[in-house]
């Protein structure tokens, strides 16, 4: 694990070697709920394969709460994280998947089994973040992995189901983004009159369903 000071009064926590590793992200949890209970500790939020905590200054200071940190990595197991299944329907291509013809020509595929790859793939929410609702899914078929567009649109609207790098997503709100769009949803990704304001949790299984 390598710290990193992120401001005065956090510190960033990476344990990446190479590609996304799904049992460190599990450890990640796991430690993020055990450093959030330290007294002096203000926030701990699980990136990919990252941590970020944030912590009182006035009363602590980045290698006390280094130490604490390393202490949960050191005891959190690869333990089983309760999980749901989330099915959302995506209405692939048209104005809101704008991107698709694009993305399969990178793949090398036509647009047909672009979609057919999209849709197979069991994702996994491994954080939250960017904005409210916005989860960065794992489980993207390497053929997907094209690089993120050049120029970034100023406006993504809501429901845009999108991927970028090595990710998958949805749109929770109208924002920019730099992914790439290749359909769309219905579903509500944030919202915050429900009781459970995001519809996803971290460690959710996702399944894409096409539909006409």
């Amino acid at each position: 694990m390598r710290f990193h000071l992120a401001g005065a009064t956090a510190l960033l926590c990476d344990i990446a070697h190479g590609g996304f590793d799904d049992a460190a992200q599990r450890r990640i949890w796991v430690t993020a709920r055990a450093v959030e209970r330290h007294q002096h500790v203000i926030s701990a939020i699980p990136g990919v394969n990252n941590l970020l905590v944030g912590f009182d200054g006035l009363h602590t200071g980045p290698g006390a709460i280094r130490d604490v940190i390393a202490e949960a990595w050191e005891a959190a197991t690869d333990v089983a994280v309760p999980t749901r299944e989330v099915r959302i329907q995506v209405a692939y291509g048209g104005a809101l998947g704008e991107d698709l013809a694009d993305v399969a020509a990178q793949a090398g595929l036509s647009v047909r089994e672009t979609i057919a790859v999209h849709a197979a793939g069991i994702y996994r929410v491994a954080a939250i973040g960017a904005m409210p609702g916005f989860v960065y899914l794992t489980g993207l078929d390497g053929r997907l992995c094209v690089p993120r567009r050049d120029t970034p649109r100023v406006h993504v609207p809501r429901g845009a189901v999108i991927l970028g790098g090595g990710h998958a997503g949805v749109m929770p709100c109208d924002a920019p983004s730099g992914w790439h769009m290749v359909g769309a949803t219905e579903s509500i990704l944030f919202d915050v009159h429900r009781d459970e304001p995001c519809l996803l949790r971290m460690g959710d299984v996702v399944r894409f369903d096409p539909v006409a």
